[in-house]
């Protein structure tokens, strides 16, 4: 285990050691990190990012550093990090402290440019974000805010909002995620055992349905109306 420590020179096998250990050691953080710190990326959540990825990565270009500091600083550090995130849960002046206010950017249609300033974006970077969300005309917006994880979230005016069966009361049936019963060509035993079908049963409605085979199928899937829809490969 040599290749813990500092040394003068590394062979080839304890270099990939090092890289080895290190990836696991890293995945482990990020699981007990939390998705949160990958898939927001806040004032808290780039700093211990950028941290742990710059101790990390010496002892992984440096044979002089050892491995064994830079993994007890990073435990050390997610510790805290954790404890912060803690304490923004618990105590709401913390969370003022360590998170930052939603800037506005665009209100009843009009464009704020000292919320453009303070969020340091361009009036192009706010078009490009309205086109994202398949907005022409910024005088449809009602709200548009800059988020500390560096989203842009809009709101339309309700008049430009789409209309939907609650618009009218119309009664809808309940959302139903169909199931995945064959992918890449593999038949998923599981889901059909819970949708009480067998192998037998997909074969044949594939056969006399469709005029194909497992095998040439990409994706199959069926609802909660036995409704199957195959997606052959191309």
């Amino acid at each position: 285990m040599d290749f813990f420590q500092g040394q003068e020179t590394l062979t080839s096998l304890e270099w990939i050691l090092r890289a080895i250990v290190s990836y696991v050691f890293l995945l482990v953080i990020a699981k007990v990190i939390g998705q949160r710190s990958i898939s927001q990326l806040r004032l808290l959540d780039f700093v211990i990012a950028l941290v742990i990825g710059n101790i990390i990565a010496h002892p992984l270009s440096d044979e002089e550093l050892g491995l064994k500091g830079s993994m007890i600083t990073t435990v050390a550090l997610v510790i805290l990090y954790l404890g912060s995130v803690f304490t923004i849960i618990r105590w709401p002046a913390a969370r003022k402290l360590l998170n930052a206010s939603p800037i506005e950017l665009i209100k009843d249609g009009q464009i704020n440019s000292k919320g453009l300033k303070k969020a340091r974006i361009s009036i192009d970077v706010l078009l490009e974000e309205l086109r994202k969300e398949k907005i022409s005309d910024v005088q449809q917006v009602a709200l548009s805010l800059w988020e500390p994880d560096g989203e842009i979230s809009v709101f339309l005016d309700s008049k430009y909002q789409p209309i939907t069966p609650a618009t009218y009361n119309l009664a809808t049936e309940p959302f139903n995620l169909p199931k995945t019963i064959i992918k890449e060509g593999k038949i998923e035993f599981h889901e059909l055992q819970q949708l009480n079908k067998d192998e037998g049963w997909l074969i044949n409605t594939l056969k006399v349905h469709h005029h194909t085979e497992v095998r040439n199928v990409l994706l199959a899937t069926i609802d909660r109306n036995n409704s199957l829809k195959v997606f052959l490969y191309q």
